[in-house]
């Protein structure tokens, strides 16, 4: 310390050296200040967060499916209460809307509508043919065959019997079908349950059926059959050995066939199956057979 002439007085500024020795100082305390604020943000802050906090993905995630689940809700019909052995009336006033077709409207006098869909769903889902739960759109006329360069194949005019079938088919109105499935959910899981399957979703059955259907190939070419004694068999083993369900679909002819399958896949994903799970489109050329 000194006094300035004017007696006032100063602190003595310090040298070189030690202003150098005040900057390091300075500096280090700012260093260790730093470290400090990262060690207590990671070690004790961020482990003491909320758990709320810490799952705001989830969160996010969570209320993306609520509300796609909301969405679908507020997406179905408004159905007074149903009994599943009295929705038959209902049924086919709704389902009469879905398609133009006059046929669909002959199809839907038979009963129990409902507990047919599932048998027939159930049934295709396990290769089963469901001939038995569809009688009422059963083809006119018989099944014909052909000789051709010396072997017995199928005759094109037996794949027209079906054709009616395919029609009706494609002009269902997709997305009022699917809204009209998704509404009619309880209902369809009880008639699943009464089948024997209580605990089970049907959406998986529905899927299954669906891919059962699409693994037939479309056919190119013509198809040779041989007699047995209650009926034709495919001399193609590749075709012999699908399941019955799909050789009953076979029947219906490629053209049928492909329409039916491009329809499908509308609905599939209508309902929301992934196209990953849907098997692709092939076609295939029958071998002469033995």
């Amino acid at each position: 310390m000194f006094e300035s002439q004017s007696g006032d007085i100063f602190e003595e500024e310090p040298r070189g050296d030690e202003r150098r020795k005040v900057a390091r100082t300075g500096l280090l305390i700012l260093v260790l200040l730093a470290v400090a604020a990262v060690l207590y943000y990671f070690l004790i802050y961020r482990r003491g967060r909320p758990a709320t906090e810490e799952a705001k993905p989830a969160d996010a995630v969570t209320q993306a499916a609520e509300t796609a689940a909301a969405d679908e809700a507020a997406d179905l019909l408004k159905l007074p209460p149903l009994e599943l052995d009295r929705s038959d009336d209902l049924l086919r006033e709704l389902i009469q809307g879905l398609s133009s077709h006059p046929r669909l409207a002959v199809w839907l006098r038979t009963s129990e509508i409902i507990r047919k869909f599932v048998a027939a769903v159930d049934n295709i889902a396990n290769g089963i043919s469901p001939k038995s739960q569809v009688e009422f759109f059963a083809p006119s006329g018989r099944f014909k065959v052909a000789r051709r360069d010396g072997r017995t194949v199928i005759d094109p005019a037996s794949y027209e019997r079906y054709t009616t079938v395919a029609d009706v088919f494609i002009t269902i109105d997709t997305p009022a079908t699917a809204r009209l499935y998704r509404s009619l959910r309880p209902l369809i899981g009880e008639a699943y349950r009464d089948l024997g399957y209580p605990g089970q979703n049907f959406d998986d059955t529905l899927l299954r059926a669906i891919i059962e259907l699409l693994d037939v190939p479309i056919i190119e070419g013509r198809v040779p059959v041989e007699r047995t004694v209650t009926n034709y068999v495919y001399l193609d083993p590749s075709l012999e050995g699908l399941s019955q369900a799909q050789k009953q679909f076979l029947r219906f002819g490629p053209e049928n066939v492909q329409v039916i399958q491009t329809k499908l896949r509308e609905l599939a994903s209508a309902l929301g199956f992934p196209e990953s799970r849907l098997p692709k489109s092939r076609f295939y050329t029958p071998a002469a057979g033995r």
